[in-house]
């Protein structure tokens, strides 16, 4: 775990290393974003978009947090990030108990903005996927392929059966088998877990022990990718999906391994809340607490498809975007320039309080 003093070296060193004058850097605002499993593929986009923002907004951008899901540990990445003199602070939240803490911090007058993972009793914007109607789409695509009259089981995997947001999504692709095909039965969510290696190894035991059930949906970014290569070794004799457009996600539904990937919307969960914190603080603009959508995107052999008027893109039009951080860059910039969905003046009215999450 970092500490203090580390924190305080990065906050030190960052003018320095930009070879701004002491005055100048005096006035560059630094704004830390913490974020749970660093190393995660989907993760790194999110840093990626972060940094864009940052780099747009001519603020420092301090990335921090643990290789896993540990919220004692995220926690005091934030919490030394403000003792350390950062301006504001977005963070994920994988765990209730940083609810009160961060509660303090706000009140003591340090703002913060969550992404990826939520809780609702903070009082602060999250800026993320609303999980029970974005999954449910997965169900229904699950249920046309495997066929509306059938019936059997459809297994359900998880990398942190502990959070709100991944049980969520669960419900929401339940929700959408029954919906559309109610003879299919969802079995799990079975603890698939976050590391690609071990994930892959659980997908192969899963498929092995269910090797009658029609489908496999995993909930998190290494899934699609894992859950392509364990088709692959049997045939593509079942339906697969799962979510987030990382590359090997995106190249196991072009080599029809999986049928389809939902995406969060991983580049605004990155972009979006720097400049929230910075809008903030230069500008008053309040941080009120709710859900700001980032997005449902979805992509099938089809192509890829995006919300706030982006347009449709072909599998390999969306795997040139999602590996290749310019197009990336240049692919969403409308929507956060004047005049797109998410400018200074449009995000404040996009947020819905916590209470209007869709079910």
């Amino acid at each position: 775990m970092i500490v203090l003093a580390a924190i305080s070296a990065v906050l030190l060193a960052a003018p320095a290393a930009l070879g701004q004058s002491p005055s100048a850097s005096a006035e560059r605002l630094k704004i830390g974003f913490v974020i749970h499993v660093k190393g995660n593929s989907n993760n790194q986009l999110v840093i990626a978009a972060a940094q864009k923002a940052a780099d747009d907004l001519g603020v420092d951008l301090l990335p921090a947090g643990p290789e896993g899901f540990d919220a004692e540990a995220q926690l005091k990445y934030v919490q030394d990030l403000f003792a350390a003199g950062a301006d504001g602070v977005a963070t994920s939240i994988p765990g209730e108990t940083m609810a009160a803490p961060l509660n303090q911090l706000i009140a003591d007058g340090h703002p913060i903005v969550m992404f990826n993972i939520y809780s609702a009793a903070i009082n602060a914007p999250y800026v993320g996927e609303n999980p029970i109607p974005a999954w449910s789409q997965i169900g229904k695509l699950v249920a046309d392929a495997v066929g509306t009259d059938q019936t059997g089981e459809v297994v359900l995997g998880t990398c942190a059966p502990q959070l709100d947001v991944l049980v969520q999504r669960g419900n929401g692709v339940v929700k959408g088998l029954a919906e559309n095909a109610p003879g299919l039965t969802a079995s799990g969510p079975f603890d698939v877990q976050v590391d690609p290696v071990v994930n892959y190894q659980l997908w192969q035991q899963l498929a092995a022990a269910h090797s009658d059930a029609k489908a496999f949906v995993g909930l998190c970014a290494p899934d699609p990718e894992n859950l392509g290569k364990v088709n692959a070794e049997n045939g593509d004799k079942w339906v697969m999906a799962g979510g987030d457009f990382t590359p090997g996600n995106i190249q196991a539904v072009i080599d029809g391994h999986v049928l389809a990937s939902i995406g969060q919307a991983s580049y605004v969960q990155g972009y979006l809340p720097v400049k929230m914190l910075v809008d903030h603080i230069r500008n008053g603009t309040p941080l009120d607490p709710g859900i700001l959508s980032s997005g449902v995107e979805m992509l099938t052999k089809d192509g890829a498809t995006f919300d706030y008027g982006l347009p449709a893109q072909t599998v390999d039009e969306a795997k040139a975007i999602f590996s290749d951080q310019e197009k990336s860059n240049a692919f969403y910039a409308p929507l956060f320039t004047d005049g797109g969905a998410m400018d200074s003046a449009s995000w404040p009215k996009l947020i819905i309080p916590f209470t209007e999450l869709a079910q």
